[in-house]
């Protein structure tokens, strides 16, 4: 299976379990510490473009700041940066999906011009 057709549930599952033993991401770690600065571009770009940190990010962040009761305002804050969290782990997963592909010579994730979306 080429890295441009899907992949099942179960294919998906087992390499996610391979993922998780330990030692198994050290030199993918490696690797992306020497690209942060890009990567870190790449990831506020692709947010920006997304509209994932606009003014309603901005008045979710005032809302929270807001908050009188200092246990609701602990609780607006976890979730925010906890929702943040993972807006940024999908966006890299997407990013480094994409880099994959680039890496491995495949096409884009982007439609072709001539194709219909």
């Amino acid at each position: 299976m080429s890295a441009s057709q899907p992949h099942s549930s179960e294919a998906i599952e087992a390499a996610l379990e391979q993922l998780s033993e330990p030692g198994r991401l050290d030199q993918a770690q490696r690797e992306a510490a020497e690209a942060a600065p890009q990567l870190q571009r790449i990831l506020a770009q692709a947010l920006e473009e997304g509209g994932w940190f606009d003014s309603a990010h901005t008045e979710a962040v005032r809302s929270a700041l807001a908050e009188v009761d200092p246990l609701a305002r602990e609780r607006a804050i976890r979730t925010l940066v906890a929702e943040e969290t993972r807006v940024g782990m999908f966006i890299g997963v997407a990013v480094g999906l994409e880099l994959f592909r680039v890496l491995e010579g495949g096409s884009s994730g982007a439609a072709d011009p001539g194709e219909e979306t």
